[in-house]
């Protein structure tokens, strides 16, 4: 199977997916594959339960029914991965676009061992996001990036929790701790490490998740063509 079959095989299979556990699927999937990542764009994927509840300001109520279906949903997808298109997902990380019901599930395929190949504006790139840490947790012990695709820019981190939120974790506020950031790093992202600009192009999306045990972070920017 080449890669073409291969994504149009995985694109088809997290639409029916995304519908099964959901109840409304997204409007279209983009599948993007390197060497590595996996990554899947959703566009227009919001039901009217979420809509409804963020018409209310319960924003804490979507993220928390969404981690509760997307940790039931990420195994099932990891195993097709492997035994149907023969991609070995060793973490997966995902965020929502609120504002407009879009969203990023991103899938390593092994631990980040050596860097990615430079490109123009890297060391900047990575520079105002070391900053953007810093200032919240701490400096990251590693950090890298590659470009997914000519649109798509990952962003690796590890070692920049600080014992507050190990604590925070240990005590069960896993959520509370993920909203809190979110909000505070996915906004000094856009105004301080503001990739588009170091890169001379336009930002649209951006999206940031964590996983605490492994003390490790993906930032994806997506930019207009």
């Amino acid at each position: 199977m080449n890669e073409k079959e291969t994504i149009s095989l995985v694109t088809s299979y997290v639409g029916k997916l995304l519908r099964r556990r959901f109840g409304k699927g997204p409007e279209s999937v983009s599948v993007f594959l390197n060497e590595r990542c996996i990554v899947f764009h959703l566009r227009n994927f919001m039901g009217p339960v979420e809509k409804f509840l963020l018409t209310q300001e319960e924003e804490k109520a979507f993220r928390y029914t969404r981690e509760l279906l997307m940790e039931s949903l990420l195994p099932e997808l990891q195993v097709f991965l492997r035994e149907h298109a023969e991609i070995q997902v060793s973490e997966f990380y995902y965020d929502w676009g609120v504002h407009n019901a879009s969203g990023a599930i991103v899938g390593l395929f092994h631990p980040v061992s050596e860097p990615a190949p430079d490109y123009p504006g890297k060391a900047d790139v990575h520079e105002k996001v070391i900053e953007v840490t810093a200032a919240i947790q701490k400096v990251p012990e590693y950090i890298d990036s590659w470009w997914v695709n000519a649109r798509m820019l990952a962003v690796f981190r590890q070692g920049i929790t600080v014992l507050l939120e190990k604590e925070m974790v240990e005590l069960g506020y896993t959520e509370v701790l993920k909203s809190a950031k979110r909000r505070l790093e996915k906004r000094m992202l856009e105004q301080q490490a503001d990739a588009g600009i170091i890169l001379n192009r336009t930002l649209t999306d951006l999206y940031a998740d964590w996983d605490f045990n492994i003390d490790r972070s993906i930032v994806i920017y997506i930019f207009e063509e």
